[in-house]
């Protein structure tokens, strides 16, 4: 028998491009665990949170950057990867694990909207794949992911033992520096960035802009992925793809639309991604 027939299958992909640093050790890790199948954009895709190609033909070509690992370089977006991965690579046979980065930046709080690196993490929880996603604190193209990957392992093996309630994925980000103090289980901090366009003139004397911005925290609990990471934690929140606001809905039926009163919804108490029931 195949010595690696009861090892799981893992998909890698990431958002900063098949040759980042941070998918180096993010694979490194994953080749302890299981059979590693990369699928990657072909350059940076940073902030594309989870846009797809519609608008013209993908490129996908297979690569050797890694011994012993089959690696995908492809020309769209994160969630493209994941897609392709699916249907032209495992050829709708899932993998046990999709995870996604290491991501250069942290992807914590309002970041997981914009992020590739989640949105990749996303599309595979989408197709009933366990899914994590990892950041670290470090925009720096050599960053040191070192002090990540025992973590990255603890993480992914809990998640291939246990599995994860349905709809729900993981996005786990890491504090720079090799102090950490362990793991906490977040919730998203109530953050955002307060955002500015640095206006400049071209040769042409037309003006550009670039974005700019400071990240502001309005969040003062200690429960929070930015609480964490500020006290040196690695933080794990839970993340679901639902972006129904289910307590609104009764909010919402008390409205007068001068609509007939059979037209309004009702609340079923169904479990949620979560366990609990939804409204």
């Amino acid at each position: 028998m195949n010595k690696d027939a009861k090892k799981p299958t893992i998909l890698v992909v990431n958002d900063d491009g098949i040759t980042a640093l941070g998918i180096k050790n993010l694979i490194e890790v994953m080749q302890e665990i299981g059979r590693v199948v990369v699928v990657a954009p072909d350059g940076p895709q940073s902030g594309m949170g989870h846009a797809i190609t519609i608008g013209k033909p993908l490129r996908f070509d297979k690569v050797d950057l890694y011994p012993g690992v089959e690696m995908y370089k492809c020309s769209g977006t994160p969630v493209d990867c994941v897609k392709l991965a699916v249907n032209k690579v495992f050829k709708g046979k899932k993998p046990d694990l999709c995870v996604s980065g290491i991501n250069h930046g942290l992807n914590n709080s309002i970041n997981v909207i914009y992020s590739g690196t989640m949105s990749a993490a996303v599309e595979g929880a989408i197709e009933k794949i366990p899914s994590i996603g990892f950041s670290l604190d470090d925009f720096a193209q050599d960053a040191d992911f070192s002090h990540c990957k025992e973590f990255i392992k603890i993480i992914a093996l809990q998640v291939l033992a246990n599995g994860l309630p349905e709809a729900t994925l993981l996005n786990v980000n890491f504090p720079k520096g090799a102090d950490l103090k362990g793991i906490k289980i977040c919730r998203q901090a109530n953050a955002k960035w307060a955002e500015e366009f640095d206006e400049r003139i071209d040769p042409y004397k037309r003006p550009y802009y670039w974005l700019t911005g400071v990240f502001e925290n309005y969040d003062k609990g200690e429960d929070t992925d930015v609480w964490a990471l500020d006290h040196g934690y690695v933080s794990v929140v839970p993340v679901q793809f639902d972006l129904t606001a289910h307590h609104a809905i009764p909010i919402l039926n008390g409205w007068d639309f001068g609509k007939e009163e059979s037209s309004k919804t009702t609340i079923h108490k169904t479990a949620g991604p979560d366990g609990n029931g939804l409204g």
